[in-house]
Protein backbone atom coordinates (compact mmCIF):
# COMPACT_ATOMS: atom_id res chain seq x y z
CA UNK A 1 0.00 0.00 0.00
CA UNK A 2 1.38 3.31 -0.92
CA UNK A 3 0.81 6.42 1.51
CA UNK A 4 -0.44 9.81 -0.07
CA UNK A 5 3.04 11.35 0.40
CA UNK A 6 5.42 8.20 -1.40
CA UNK A 7 2.66 8.28 -4.52
CA UNK A 8 3.16 11.95 -5.05
CA UNK A 9 -0.34 13.28 -4.06
CA UNK A 10 -0.88 16.23 -2.33
CA UNK A 11 -1.81 16.10 1.53
CA UNK A 12 -3.97 18.41 2.46
CA UNK A 13 -6.82 20.06 0.36
CA UNK A 14 -6.93 17.67 -1.65
CA UNK A 15 -4.92 18.86 -4.50
CA UNK A 16 -1.31 19.21 -5.36
CA UNK A 17 0.44 22.12 -4.84
CA UNK A 18 -2.17 23.70 -2.38
CA UNK A 19 0.29 25.89 -0.70
CA UNK A 20 1.94 27.06 -3.68
CA UNK A 21 -0.99 28.00 -5.18
CA UNK A 22 -2.29 30.06 -1.99
CA UNK A 23 1.21 31.85 -1.80
CA UNK A 24 0.86 32.59 -5.42
CA UNK A 25 -2.56 34.10 -4.85
CA UNK A 26 -1.39 35.92 -1.76
CA UNK A 27 1.71 37.36 -3.69
CA UNK A 28 -0.61 38.99 -6.70
CA UNK A 29 -3.30 39.88 -4.83
CA UNK A 30 -0.95 41.45 -1.96
CA UNK A 31 0.50 43.75 -4.74
CA UNK A 32 -2.54 44.81 -5.81
CA UNK A 33 -3.51 45.12 -2.17
CA UNK A 34 -0.73 47.17 -1.26
CA UNK A 35 -0.53 48.85 -4.33
CA UNK A 36 -3.92 50.47 -3.90
CA UNK A 37 -3.11 51.25 -0.34
CA UNK A 38 -0.58 53.02 -1.20
CA UNK A 39 -2.36 55.04 -3.88
CA UNK A 40 -5.59 56.18 -1.25
CA UNK A 41 -2.32 56.67 1.59
CA UNK A 42 -1.04 58.93 -0.51
CA UNK A 43 -3.87 61.27 -1.74
CA UNK A 44 -4.41 61.38 1.97
CA UNK A 45 -0.92 62.92 3.08
CA UNK A 46 -1.31 65.66 -0.22
CA UNK A 47 -4.92 66.59 1.31
CA UNK A 48 -3.08 66.59 4.99
CA UNK A 49 0.02 68.60 4.02
CA UNK A 50 -2.20 71.50 2.18
CA UNK A 51 -3.78 71.97 5.28
CA UNK A 52 -1.23 71.74 7.67
CA UNK A 53 1.71 73.05 5.74
CA UNK A 54 3.89 70.11 6.43
CA UNK A 55 6.54 69.31 4.18
CA UNK A 56 7.42 66.29 2.15
CA UNK A 57 9.19 63.81 3.60
CA UNK A 58 12.86 62.51 2.01
CA UNK A 59 12.76 59.54 5.07
CA UNK A 60 11.87 57.24 2.51
CA UNK A 61 14.84 57.96 0.17
CA UNK A 62 17.29 58.04 2.67
CA UNK A 63 16.17 54.79 3.93
CA UNK A 64 16.13 52.99 0.78
CA UNK A 65 19.51 54.72 -0.58
CA UNK A 66 21.13 53.56 3.31
CA UNK A 67 19.90 50.32 2.62
CA UNK A 68 21.29 49.96 -1.50
CA UNK A 69 24.44 51.79 -0.34
CA UNK A 70 23.10 54.72 -2.76
CA UNK A 71 24.54 58.15 -2.20
CA UNK A 72 21.75 60.23 -0.06
CA UNK A 73 21.03 63.56 -2.50
CA UNK A 74 18.33 65.89 -1.95
CA UNK A 75 17.90 66.59 -5.46
CA UNK A 76 15.49 64.61 -8.11
CA UNK A 77 17.26 61.74 -7.14
CA UNK A 78 15.96 61.98 -3.98
CA UNK A 79 12.18 62.27 -5.30
CA UNK A 80 12.41 59.37 -7.10
CA UNK A 81 14.15 56.95 -4.43
CA UNK A 82 10.99 58.18 -2.19
CA UNK A 83 8.27 57.12 -4.47
CA UNK A 84 10.11 54.01 -5.54
CA UNK A 85 10.32 53.48 -1.50
CA UNK A 86 6.66 54.38 -0.46
CA UNK A 87 5.52 52.03 -3.34
CA UNK A 88 7.21 49.55 -3.28
CA UNK A 89 7.11 49.13 0.72
CA UNK A 90 3.42 49.64 0.41
CA UNK A 91 3.29 46.72 -2.20
CA UNK A 92 5.52 44.50 -0.76
CA UNK A 93 4.14 44.62 2.86
CA UNK A 94 0.42 43.97 0.89
CA UNK A 95 1.35 40.43 0.60
CA UNK A 96 1.52 39.88 4.43
CA UNK A 97 -2.24 41.35 4.76
CA UNK A 98 -3.49 39.34 1.82
CA UNK A 99 -1.36 36.38 3.60
CA UNK A 100 -3.58 37.26 6.86
CA UNK A 101 -6.76 37.19 4.50
CA UNK A 102 -5.92 33.61 2.86
CA UNK A 103 -5.52 31.68 5.65
CA UNK A 104 -9.11 33.61 7.16
CA UNK A 105 -7.57 36.37 9.47
CA UNK A 106 -10.12 38.86 7.36
CA UNK A 107 -12.06 42.27 8.38
CA UNK A 108 -11.16 45.31 10.42
CA UNK A 109 -9.52 43.61 13.52
CA UNK A 110 -7.33 41.83 10.82
CA UNK A 111 -7.07 45.30 9.29
CA UNK A 112 -6.27 46.75 12.76
CA UNK A 113 -3.51 44.04 13.53
CA UNK A 114 -1.81 45.19 10.19
CA UNK A 115 -1.82 48.57 10.57
CA UNK A 116 0.41 47.71 13.58
CA UNK A 117 2.62 45.92 11.66
CA UNK A 118 3.11 48.25 8.84
CA UNK A 119 4.21 50.76 10.86
CA UNK A 120 6.40 48.64 13.19
CA UNK A 121 7.91 47.52 9.66
CA UNK A 122 8.66 51.49 9.06
CA UNK A 123 10.22 51.79 12.64
CA UNK A 124 12.87 49.29 12.01
CA UNK A 125 14.16 50.32 9.11
CA UNK A 126 14.12 53.58 9.94
CA UNK A 127 15.92 53.43 13.20
CA UNK A 128 17.87 50.66 11.69
CA UNK A 129 19.58 52.96 8.83
CA UNK A 130 19.69 55.48 11.59
CA UNK A 131 17.69 57.70 9.32
CA UNK A 132 14.67 57.90 12.13
CA UNK A 133 13.97 58.21 15.79
CA UNK A 134 11.64 55.87 18.17
CA UNK A 135 8.39 57.68 17.44
CA UNK A 136 8.21 58.20 21.14
CA UNK A 137 10.41 61.38 20.17
CA UNK A 138 8.49 62.92 17.52
CA UNK A 139 6.68 66.09 17.44
CA UNK A 140 3.04 64.92 18.45
CA UNK A 141 1.77 66.70 15.13
CA UNK A 142 4.44 64.40 12.84
CA UNK A 143 3.27 61.13 15.42
CA UNK A 144 -0.38 61.73 14.83
CA UNK A 145 -0.29 62.09 10.82
CA UNK A 146 1.76 59.59 10.68
CA UNK A 147 -0.61 56.95 12.70
CA UNK A 148 -3.80 58.51 10.31
CA UNK A 149 -1.93 57.77 7.17
CA UNK A 150 -0.65 54.03 7.72
CA UNK A 151 -4.36 53.24 9.51
CA UNK A 152 -5.75 54.72 6.25
CA UNK A 153 -3.51 52.00 4.30
CA UNK A 154 -3.73 49.27 6.80
CA UNK A 155 -7.91 49.61 5.73
CA UNK A 156 -7.65 50.12 2.23
CA UNK A 157 -4.77 47.14 2.09
CA UNK A 158 -7.44 44.98 3.94
CA UNK A 159 -10.63 46.16 2.08
CA UNK A 160 -8.99 44.64 -1.18
CA UNK A 161 -6.97 41.66 0.44
CA UNK A 162 -10.14 40.37 1.86
CA UNK A 163 -12.26 41.17 -1.07
CA UNK A 164 -9.95 39.42 -3.67
CA UNK A 165 -9.58 36.80 -0.67
CA UNK A 166 -13.21 36.05 -0.44
CA UNK A 167 -13.20 35.00 -3.95
CA UNK A 168 -11.30 31.85 -3.19
CA UNK A 169 -13.23 31.21 -0.41
CA UNK A 170 -13.16 30.79 3.69
CA UNK A 171 -9.64 30.50 4.64
CA UNK A 172 -8.35 27.52 7.08
CA UNK A 173 -8.88 29.91 10.05
CA UNK A 174 -12.88 30.74 9.03
CA UNK A 175 -13.36 26.67 8.37
CA UNK A 176 -12.16 26.26 12.30
CA UNK A 177 -14.63 29.02 13.57
CA UNK A 178 -17.49 27.63 11.74
CA UNK A 179 -17.79 24.62 12.99
CA UNK A 180 -18.86 25.77 16.66
CA UNK A 181 -20.07 29.60 16.06
CA UNK A 182 -19.57 32.12 18.77
CA UNK A 183 -16.46 32.37 20.90
CA UNK A 184 -16.51 28.72 22.50
CA UNK A 185 -12.86 27.09 23.78
CA UNK A 186 -13.03 23.53 23.15
CA UNK A 187 -13.39 23.60 18.86
CA UNK A 188 -11.13 21.14 17.45
CA UNK A 189 -9.15 21.58 14.49
CA UNK A 190 -10.31 21.45 11.04
CA UNK A 191 -9.75 18.05 9.31
CA UNK A 192 -6.05 18.21 7.57
CA UNK A 193 -7.77 18.07 4.09
CA UNK A 194 -9.18 21.62 4.76
CA UNK A 195 -6.04 23.48 6.34
CA UNK A 196 -2.60 24.33 4.95
CA UNK A 197 -0.25 22.63 6.14
CA UNK A 198 1.27 18.05 5.66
Amino acid sequence: MTSARSSGRRVGKGRRGYPQAMMRRALWQGMVAGAAGTVVMTIVENLEQRLTGRPDSYVPARVLARLTGLPERADQQSTALNWAMHYGQGAAAGVVRSLMAQVGLRGPVASAKFAVLRLTNDQILENATGVGAPPETWPRGELVADLVHKSVYAVVTGLVADALARRDGPGPGQRHAAQRPGRVSDAGPVPRSAAFGR
